[in-house]
């Protein structure tokens, strides 16, 4: 059986750790501070994260770029010449125009001896994450390229994201709240919950009065949609609020289902650019999203 290299994005926000111990290979997307380029490695050697949420505090407004074309095809012919095949797992479309650039560079490969499978994963951050976990997993299990990706195009429809924002101007200045709402919510210290449909688009879906009720909605979401048929892990992805997602962690896992945190991490520069200081997610596997 051929071996096949598995390739994410680094919106995932995945540790570097974790990366290496399932043996996934990085497409690392880019943002933009103060007129300087940095690119979102896992280990944030271009800029720590507690630096990047400590100038976002500040008001400097970070901007995200995609990979181009180009730095797709580098890649995959990288994993070609160790006589690899590829999986890619891309950010979700609707989120980012990176799966467009993953298509085109894999269709220049169509007849090549080597095989490109393309996985728009309708995820972010560690929905992403866990999806790519999931196909690290099933690849240790001995599954071929093609069982692998039939494999994720199915489960990724039960990877559930429901997240909370600290500080409404992010969704103001990404277009997900008007004004008049961003600013009447901040002074009634209103908190979205929200998640990603099954089309990877980001959805307003309740309102919780105060981050403490917003954390238990979260664990409500959790337990009114976990599978207990799918696998049991949670991961938990903050925007530099650790104090919360322990608090997150330990209400989900004191609901004595099962389920395990299996992962708490920052939420990377990519995806934190558009959420903002405080955002706190959970992932997990659901009924459906």
């Amino acid at each position: 059986m051929k071996k096949f290299s598995i390739v994410i994005n680094s919106s995932t926000d995945l540790t570097e750790e974790l990366r290496k111990e399932l043996d996934l290979v990085v497409a690392p997307l880019k943002f933009i501070m103060d007129g300087k380029e940095y690119v979102n490695h896992l280990d944030y050697r271009s800029l720590g994260v507690k630096k990047f949420y400590e100038l976002l505090r500040k008001g400097v407004v970070a901007t995200t770029s995609q990979l181009n074309v180009n730095e797709y095809m580098e890649i995959i012919e990288q994993e070609f010449k160790k006589g690899n095949d590829v999986l890619i797992l891309s950010l979700s479309s609707a989120l980012s125009s990176n799966y467009n650039s993953a298509r085109i560079a894999a269709e220049t490969f169509e007849g090549h001896k080597r095989k490109v499978y393309l996985v728009d994963t309708k995820a972010a951050s560690l929905g992403e994450g866990l999806i790519a976990y999931a196909a690290a997993k099933k690849r240790e299990e001995g599954a071929t390229i093609e069982e692998t990706y039939k494999y994720i195009e199915q489960i990724k429809y039960n990877v559930a994201h429901w997240f909370t924002v600290d500080d409404l101007m992010f969704l103001k200045r990404g277009g997900r709240l008007g004004g008049a709402t961003a600013v009447l919510g901040t002074l009634l210290s209103i908190k979205p919950i929200l998640h990603v449909d099954i089309e990877g688009r980001l959805i307003p879906m309740e309102k919780a009065r105060g981050r403490k009720r917003a954390i238990q909605t979260l664990v409500e979401k959790v337990k009114e949609t976990y599978n207990p048929k799918l696998p049991k892990d949670v991961f938990i992805s903050h925007g530099d609020d650790l104090k919360s997602a322990e608090l997150l962690k330990k209400q989900i896992e004191s609901l004595n289902l099962g389920l395990k945190v299996t992962l708490i991490n920052h939420i990377g520069p990519v995806i934190g650019a558009h959420a903002g200081p405080g955002t706190l997610a959970v992932f997990f596997f659901a009924t459906q999203r």
